[in-house]
């Protein structure tokens, strides 16, 4: 329910702070007055385009604010948590600030957001109905999801949705299967080359790193020989080990001579000792070094040409020396599939097959559910029409299934049709009616569709245009039973229709000297009854339009809607 509205520097509205109850609410006023600037505010404030001159002459912007209590169930409050937005308890507040330079900002509970989010939440909450405005549901591809919401096929909707998923994810993962199978197969012989040829060079992790060093080596082996022969040679000639081992023997023999601790030859032998064992070390490691290095004059050769192969391979198929053995197994890996793939097909074939089988039930069963209920909306609806003044009309709901082209929600592509004139060709309804005829296929509509539609709010702008006597009061008695179930605002010159509403508007005109602003006043009993009056008898009010006005107040009131939990309530419940 849209509870409160707040306008500041709007048009030709200084300030108006406006207070809603559930039910339906009227807006009278003379022609000119303005009742068109209040609903341009509304739609501004839920993601509407603004206007040239929408800001206030002398003003700097413009700001708009409504505040929502949607029920419990409302699906704006998955739209909120969705994008992030705070869901708070009960309301929901969508303020617009429009600048004079045309820029604008939007704000959900505060947050700013873009206008594109702030149009998506309030198109969930509010709907509006002018002589030329065909939003909601006027759009085509709405009129399949309002048919199943009338019919009561959600939930086989759903079902339809999910058996549609698996089918779909089923015959992706078949088709990908498919594509591996026949690539693999146009390539068998490749990759049995592969892993044949792969299979025989046996490629290891880090090899052609190993490779590249040792070739290296192998490449500066005979310098590194010459000079390792050398310095053998120089370790073994000149008698060094012998002369340190005689050096020895002769610091061991003086040092016997102390008998105390305090030797002072100990750390000579100490390091003449240390000397000798570092050299026989030393001759050790080159006698290693000499080997690797002289010892197997072909293994340049080999060493090359294992390198050069796992280069070629590797340039060959694409990929980085390294890389090659995870090749092979892929490659393997690929004609084990080839080979042994036969079972996972079938698997996946049947499981598609039997998805399929399941959505084409499912669907028939829908399209034939779809069919009865619009043949129910149709009569429905034809009911509606000859108390408002459209008895020649006709309207239709047109189903056309196309088992070729299935969808997520089934064969069906459902659009409203309407024949105004006997004989004429039926056409969209959007299309087809004029300006008052749309307003009144709307509410013929609406009466029927009321209780399956989610929307807080519904506007219509003039519904009762060029009508009046008994068809007024028979669009006052739709509005008002559809305001059971829906907050309905109307903008109306129609005195059966104004008579109907639980609240009632006055908008006015005032100018002065300087300035020429727009108010709006929310009308007590005594004063309901004079706007009734006026909307009776023209410009002079007399007493008997006063007692007519006083009839129709008293003749239309209707039952009061049960309040619906809030979400707050159910929390608490719960």
């Amino acid at each position: 329910m849209l509870t409160a509205l707040h306008i500041q520097d709007f048009v030709l509205i200084d300030q108006a702070r406006l207070t809603l109850g559930k039910g339906m609410t009227a807006l009278t006023g003379e022609t000119g007055a303005g009742k068109s600037i209040l609903l341009d505010a509304l739609g501004l404030a839920v993601g509407g385009r603004a206007e040239r001159g929408a800001v206030r002459q002398g003003a700097k912007q413009g700001i708009v604010s409504v505040i929502f209590e949607p029920d419990s169930n409302h699906p704006v409050w998955a739209i909120l948590e969705e994008n992030g937005l705070d869901t708070g308890e009960d309301q929901i507040i969508l303020r617009r600030v429009q600048n004079k330079d045309g820029r604008g900002r939007g704000f959900v509970n505060d947050q700013p957001v873009s206008i594109a989010m702030l149009r998506a939440v309030g198109e969930t909450l509010i709907e509006i109905h002018g002589q030329h405005d065909g939003r909601g549901f006027l759009t085509a591809a709405t009129h399949r999801s309002l048919l199943d919401e009338f019919g009561g096929l959600q939930k086989r909707v759903e079902k339809l949705e999910t058996i549609w998923r698996r089918w779909r994810d089923a015959q992706g993962e078949l088709d990908e299967k498919r594509r591996e199978r026949d690539a693999a197969a146009r390539e068998a012989d490749y990759l049995r080359h592969v892993v044949e040829h792969l299979g025989k060079l046996d490629p290891q992790e880090d090899e052609e790193a190993e490779l590249s060093l040792r070739r290296t080596e192998l490449m500066a082996s005979d310098k590194i020989a010459d000079d390792l022969n050398a310095a053998a040679k120089a370790l073994s000639e000149g008698g060094f080990d012998s002369k340190l081992a005689s050096a020895l023997r002769r610091i061991e023999k003086a040092s016997a001579q102390f008998e105390d601790d305090d030797n002072p030859l100990a750390q000579a032998a100490a390091r003449i000792d240390s000397a000798l064992n570092e050299a026989a070390e030393a001759r050790a490691a080159l006698e290693i070094a000499i080997d690797r290095f002289g010892a197997d004059p072909d293994e340049l050769d080999r060493v090359e040409e294992r390198l050069f192969a796992l280069r070629a391979e590797a340039r060959k198929h694409g990929v980085l020396p390294d890389e090659l053995g995870a090749f092979l197994k892929k490659a393997q890996s690929t004609l084990d599939d080839l080979e042994q793939g036969e079972t996972a097909f079938s698997a996946l074939e049947k499981a598609v097959n039997e998805s399929a089988a399941a959505y084409k039930k499912e669907a028939q069963a829908l399209t034939k559910d779809r069919i009865a209920a619009a043949k129910k909306l149709d009569k429905t609806v034809a009911t509606e029409l000859k108390p408002l003044k459209l008895g020649n009309a006709v309207f239709s709901t047109q189903i056309a299934t196309d088992e070729d082209h299935p969808t997520s929600d089934g064969y069906d592509r459902v659009e409203f049709m309407v024949a105004t004139n006997p004989g004429a060709p039926a056409g969209p309804l959007k299309t087809i009616a004029s300006g008052g005829e749309l307003s009144r296929f709307v509410l013929a509509m609406k009466a029927a569709l009321a209780a399956k539609e989610n929307r807080t709010v519904i506007i219509f702008d003039e519904v009762d245009a060029g009508v009046g006597g008994a068809v007024a009061d028979a669009v006052g008695e739709r509005l008002s039973r559809l305001a059971r179930d829906a907050q309905v605002l109307v903008v109306t010159h129609s005195p059966q229709v104004a008579a109907r509403a639980d609240t009632h508007w006055r908008i006015e005109k005032k100018q002065s000297k300087t300035a020429t602003l727009t108010s709006v006043k929310t009308l007590e009993p005594d004063d309901r009854t004079e706007e009734i009056a006026r909307m009776l008898s023209g410009a002079e009010v007399t007493d008997e339009a006063r007692a007519a006005a006083r009839r129709l107040l008293t003749t239309t009131k209707a039952p009061k809607a049960a309040k619906k939990p809030s979400r707050k309530k159910l929390a608490k419940s719960a």
